[in-house]
């Protein structure tokens, strides 16, 4: 499993660029300003050096083969590229250089700022005309690429620490989906014909779905003895988790066996997260719900996801790549109060519990009008902490050959309100268009969401370097 990465530090390879008809002693100071800035942000950083170049700059077809060469050295390493322009630089070495590396990772191109009243030929750089140069030839060259939000700025500057964030978040979420393995336990809810997906469309991307039958996992939940150490293991973490007052133990021993035989096939397998048929055959024929030990694995960053929902885990993999945070998977259940820009977003529930104000574990409420409260036991309940929310949900479209999501920002307030499972009110600006966007697109029930401010960094990884179909909702 690749999820100890989510938080691993992002490394960059840095492109100077340099023109011989401007100061090259710029590209001295600008190299040794924007190392540190990236080293202070915490980004390992690959570069050329002054021995390799003039002051480690590319301007020479040589110069933009040589930092290639170095980047594909460092290619399992190189997560990004950052583009500098101290001065107007070589539009062709750059778009050379990043084409030649063969990476195909995230570009951010930086140029600095002119000092008005040093517009002589001794230190001006006009960065500002050769940034659009360079943007010219990355577009020919097919390369995508991302921009500062100032078309130039100083890399001190707050503008430029808020682009370099967003940029290393881009970077994180990329990262995520190559190699991506999720698993999937079990066929969907025969009901929920909204969580169908296309496994091909999520390989074209990179991303692999394994399959578990739920008749392989209750087969090997058999062969395990009560005192088998994974079982106590997994045991001792569920009593550490939540309050279990009130449960039996009988219930508790199950979920123990359940979470260590998913745990074993997911190291086994590589899974970077599961979807799982949560009900009702896990009630009928197990005697309990797994939502604790599904709740566990999301707060480890091993996103697990309700009722075989492969493109909601896949959410749930990409959000906590942007936020660096656990996400949670729910249901957009209720509108609230007769305020247009709220609803209630709710599930029953196997949330994470970094994500609640408190938790304890009780029995499914609505499952167990069906098969008893005697099967039900393992949900975990709690109220969401109020405080800025990412939401995200991707799908994929069979009809058009594309992967689609949506993407927003809104919080989770502390308005008053009380009902069973884990829930919360969610306030979005123009939250019905919102609503009549994922109507008419077709859009699940299942939303994915996080205490992050995340939804630029996840529109500019999905849309621009994965080429997904993106709805910003602003």
């Amino acid at each position: 499993m690749r999820n100890e990465s989510v938080n691993r530090p992002v490394t960059v390879g840095l492109v100077v660029g340099n023109r011989g008809f401007f100061p090259s002693e710029l590209c001295r100071e600008g190299r040794a300003e924007m190392l540190e800035v990236l080293g202070a942000a915490g980004l390992e950083v690959v570069a050329l050096g002054p021995d390799d170049t003039e002051y480690g700059s590319v301007e020479s077809l040589d110069d933009a083969a040589r930092c290639a060469r170095l980047f594909r050295d460092h290619g399992e390493e190189i997560d990004g590229i950052v583009v500098t322009l101290p001065n107007f630089g070589d539009e062709r070495a750059v778009a050379n250089t990043i084409r030649g590396s063969r990476l195909g990772v995230p570009v951010l191109v930086h140029a600095f700022p002119d000092e008005t009243e040093k517009l002589q030929i001794t230190h001006r750089r006009d960065s500002f005309c050769g940034k659009l140069s360079v943007c010219n030839n990355l577009t020919q060259y097919g390369i995508p690429f991302s921009l500062t939000s100032l078309h130039t700025c100083g890399p001190r500057s707050a503008e430029f620490a808020a682009d370099l964030d967003r940029f290393v978040r881009v970077c994180r979420v990329v990262r995520s989906v190559k190699g991506m393995r999720v698993g999937a336990i079990g066929a969907r809810p025969t009901n929920f014909n909204t969580v169908r997906f296309s496994e091909k469309l999520l390989e074209q991307a990179g991303i692999s779905t394994i399959t578990l039958d739920l008749s392989d996992v209750l087969g090997r939940i058999g062969r395990l003895a009560d005192d088998d150490p994974a079982v106590t293991s997994k045991g001792e973490a569920i009593a550490a988790y939540t309050s279990t007052t009130g449960v039996p133990d009988a219930a508790l021993l199950k979920m123990a066996k359940l979470g260590a035989v998913i745990d074993d096939w997911m190291e086994s397998e590589q899974l970077d997260g599961t979807a799982i048929q949560c009900w009702t055959a896990l009630q009928e024929f197990y005697g309990i719900v797994p939502c604790t030990v599904m709740s566990m694995m999301s707060n480890s960053l091993k996103p697990s996801a309700c009722e075989a929902d492969v493109t909601g885990v896949v959410s749930m993999l990409l959000l906590q790549a942007a936020a660096g945070t656990p996400s949670a998977i729910l249901d957009w259940n209720n509108n609230f109060s007769g305020e247009p820009d709220k609803a209630v977003v709710f599930h029953c529930s196997n949330l994470p519990s970094e994500f609640l104000e408190s938790t304890s574990m009780n029995f499914q409420e609505i499952i167990a009008g069906t098969v008893g409260k005697e099967r039900t036991y393992g949900t975990l309940y709690g109220r969401i902490r109020s405080g800025p929310a990412t939401y995200l949900r991707v799908s994929t479209d069979d009809a058009s050959g594309r992967i689609r999501a949506y993407v927003g920002e809104g919080r989770f307030t502390d308005d008053p309100m009380q009902t069973f499972g884990a829930y919360g009110v969610i306030e979005i600006p123009r939250l019905q268009a919102l609503l009549e966007h994922m109507c008419r697109n077709g859009f699940e029930h299942h939303v994915v969401m996080s205490h992050s401010q995340t939804a630029s960094a996840l529109q500019e990884a999905l849309e621009t370097y994965l080429g997904w179909n993106v709805y910003l909702h602003r």
